[in-house]
C-alpha cells in the first residue's frame, strides 16, 4: 500500500509563508483526486485544497487567493504553497490521495504554527 509522508510545517509567523510536500511511496499518477485537509485544535478535520488526475484544482473559501496546489507525477508529490499565512491557518495539514472510491491514503500529518 502506499504511505504518504508530509513535510514542511512549522513555526511561522502571520504574513509569513511556508510550502507543505507530500511523498508518495508509490505513483500517484494514477490517482484520480489529490488534496490537503486539515484540523485545527478541537475542530473537525476540514478541506484546504485539492487538485484532480486531470489538473484541476479546488480550494476552500479560506484558501483562495493564499494557498496554491500542485503535484508532480515524476516525484510522485503533492505540494501546498501557503502565503500570507494567518492565526487561523493554526492546525495539523493532512496529505490524501485517493484512487478510486473505496481506496485512499492519508498521512500522518504536519503542524503549521502562525503566530499573531
Amino acid at each position: 500500500q502506499v504511505k504518504l509522508v508530509e513535510s514542511g510545517g512549522g513555526l511561522v509567523r502571520a504574513g509569513g509563508s511556508l510550502r507543505l510536500s507530500c511523498a508518495a511511496s508509490g505513483s500517484i499518477f494514477s490517482a484520480n483526486h489529490m488534496g490537503w485537509y486539515r484540523q485545527a485544535p478541537g475542530k473537525q478535520r476540514v478541506l484546504v485544497a485539492t487538485i484532480t488526475r486531470g489538473g484541476t484544482t479546488n480550494y476552500a473559501d479560506s484558501a483562495k487567493g493564499r494557498f496554491t496546489i500542485s503535484r508532480d507525477t515524476v516525484k510522485n508529490t503533492v505540494y501546498l504553497q501557503m502565503n500570507s499565512l494567518k492565526a487561523d491557518d493554526t492546525a495539523v495539514y493532512y496529505c490524501n490521495v485517493r484512487y478510486s472510491t473505496y481506496v485512499e491514503v492519508w498521512g500522518q500529518g504536519t503542524l503549521v504554527t502562525v503566530s499573531s
